[in-house]
């Protein structure tokens, strides 16, 4: 899985500071009030191949956002195309999606950037407005992929208070590597790979971010482009 970013590219704190996380934290909540089928993170972890796939097939629907065709999304293209697609979201809806999903501060998503942004408007499909955008962004393809990510952070956050512990990631890997004596070191570098804030706990966006390096998003991104130059 991939390595530990530096914190330079870490995104604001996981205390909720718009509106939209605030919804995004609330919806984690409800999420986890009806549980989760995951037995072990392992089960997680066999998933890797078929969700890097299943992410990959974004790419048609990132390219349509990326008017320009420069290789990310800017802010302009983004109110423009939930507009295109008449989704019903304000310009500060819009402005905080952008914002949340733009890691880098760079004024620009990428495209495991992106993937996040659908995966944020698919947890929030209970929304009559995140609903019908879910639906125009063609996530209902994508709908047992962005399901299981939901499941494996509720399979986490084992006292259900939106944020994954130190410890419950301990126990999570312990689990998974019952009897070997790297499990701790395994479960703290993969801590620290979601806790980009370094404030302890993490959330469901952090999450998300790390995911897409461990399913080995952005690094064949990297590579993509490297061959293609």
């Amino acid at each position: 899985m991939g390595g530990v970013l530096p914190k330079s590219e870490s995104p604001k704190a996981s205390i909720p500071q718009t509106k939209l996380e605030a919804r995004i934290s609330e919806a984690i909540r409800m999420r986890e009030s009806g549980g989760t089928s995951l037995k072990s993170f392992n089960s997680v972890i066999l998933k890797f191949p078929k969700i890097d796939e299943s992410l990959r097939n974004c790419r048609s629907t990132f390219l349509e956002f990326d008017e320009d065709g420069n290789g990310i999304i800017d802010q302009e293209e983004l109110r423009h195309c939930f507009r295109k697609l008449e989704m019903k979201f304000s310009d500060e809806e819009i402005d905080d999606l952008f914002e949340a999903c733009d890691i880098n501060e760079d004024m620009g998503m990428k495209f495991n950037e992106f993937i996040v942004l659908l995966c944020l408007v698919y947890l929030l499909k209970d929304d009559p407005a995140a609903l019908y955008a879910k639906s125009q962004m063609a996530v209902p393809n994508l709908e047992a992929t962005f399901e299981t990510l939901v499941d494996a952070f509720v399979f986490l956050d084992e006292n259900k208070d939106g944020h994954v512990s130190k410890n419950e990631m301990i126990h999570a890997i312990n689990e998974t590597r019952t009897g070997e004596r790297s499990s701790g070191r395994i479960a703290m570098k993969r801590f620290e790979e979601m806790d980009w804030d370094r404030n302890g706990m993490v959330n469901f966006k952090e999450f998300l971010f790390a995911f897409t390096r461990w399913v080995g998003i952005e690094d064949n991104e990297d590579e993509d482009e490297e061959d293609n130059a």
